[in-house]
């Protein structure tokens, strides 16, 4: 009988698990990742995201939102507050002590070393602006770094263009679309994805602190090189 021909199979990884997230507190130059408590949070949140069109277009295509009242709106941050996966964080502004945003660790795979970054919702004054690079690179950290994961992942509406320029200037690579993935608040949703690996961690983190450097930015806090001209391109 002839010798099967080989059949190729993936390289040896070591099969320890990822720690899993901890209610801890990341802090940032500009802001401090918390975790997410509605006693603390819900108001300053419910002002910046509800109230006219320009402020809840943040919840266009999140899952739920916008919200008629703030006792509604404290109600699902307490859900969210007291999810295990997701996971969610306040981002609070460390200049005025204020929440202006939540974000989550999600899709928790221990086994295998992955997780997701997800449910951001950034309210308009958090929008584009050096505090939010460094929440996502505060997270980024901790799960490379901390929680020992081997993959990261970003995940938004195909129609969200906005969501798909940031995980790019972020430093995740598109790997597809996943078509007609989800149905949200009755509409169809495809889904782009992007990730990031373990192996291009280290650059990509060089990359952020080099511009999250205070010399980065002059004296009127604009940038001097932007953070996607620093951040290297996957190969693949």
């Amino acid at each position: 009988m002839p010798t099967p021909a080989p059949q190729p199979i993936g390289q040896l990884v070591d099969a320890h698990h990822a720690k899993r997230p901890e209610r801890i507190t990341l802090e940032g130059r500009w802001i401090t990742l918390a975790p997410l408590d509605a006693d603390k949070h819900a108001e300053a949140l419910y002002e910046g995201s509800n109230g006219d069109a320009e402020r809840e277009r943040v919840w266009t295509y999140l899952f739920n939102g916008p919200f008629t009242s703030l006792s509604d709106f404290a109600a699902d941050i307490e859900l969210k507050a007291r999810s295990v996966d997701p996971h969610f964080f306040a981002v609070v502004d460390n200049a005025s002590d204020r929440a202006l945003g939540f974000q989550a660790l999600m899709r928790i795979d221990p086994s295998n070393r992955v997780i997701e970054v997800g449910n951001i919702m950034y309210t308009p004054a958090m929008q584009r602006t050096a505090g939010a690079t460094e929440a996502q690179y505060l997270f980024a950290r901790y799960v490379f770094n901390v929680l020992g994961n081997r993959r990261y992942e970003w995940k938004c509406n195909n129609l969200n263009a906005r969501s798909k320029r940031a995980a790019e200037r972020f430093g995740f690579t598109f790997e597809g679309i996943f078509r007609q993935h989800m149905i949200i608040k009755g509409r169809n949703r495809d889904t782009a994805w992007f990730s990031m690996l373990d192996s291009e961690w280290p650059a990509r983190k060089a990359a952020y602190e080099r511009w999250l450097s205070p010399g980065n930015f002059d004296s009127g806090g604009r940038q001097k090189e932007s953070l996607s001209s620093l951040m290297p391109r996957s190969a693949s």
